[in-house]
């Protein structure tokens, strides 16, 4: 299975799912329109044992509401997550079973060796 989490207003989304090939064989979730659930946050907090590792701290929101002096536990990460979509690190690609969270070129470029072998 290969699915992406984006924002369809963020260019860099556009231009990373173009990168990688996002075509209609993939399922596609604009995180404006439908923000991820919390079974699906807690998938991808399996894979990486933190909230923090999920959540945006370049959002505006995240400057703009102090939420710098607010969050102190994973949960607090969680909680704001789930409320606010902008706070979620994008892209997030899912491809069967692992997931690979924002746009550093490191991590794009694990999505395509993970695409090119099928791990």
């Amino acid at each position: 299975m290969k699915k992406i989490f984006f924002l369809s207003s963020c260019s860099t989304c556009q231009r990373i799912m173009k990168e990688i090939g996002v075509d209609e064989s993939w399922m596609q979730q604009d995180i404006k329109k439908e923000n991820i659930n919390e079974a699906t946050l807690e998938l991808i907090y399996q894979q990486t044992k933190s909230y923090e590792v999920i959540f945006s701290k370049k959002a505006i929101k995240y400057r703009s509401m102090g939420l710098k002096e607010v969050l102190k536990k994973d949960e607090d990460y969680k909680k704001h997550i789930l409320e606010e979509y902008t706070f979620i690190s994008r892209p997030i690609i899912q491809i069967d079973d692992r997931f690979f969270i924002g746009n550093s070129k490191k991590n794009i470029e694990n999505v395509k060796l993970a695409l090119q072998t099928g791990e």
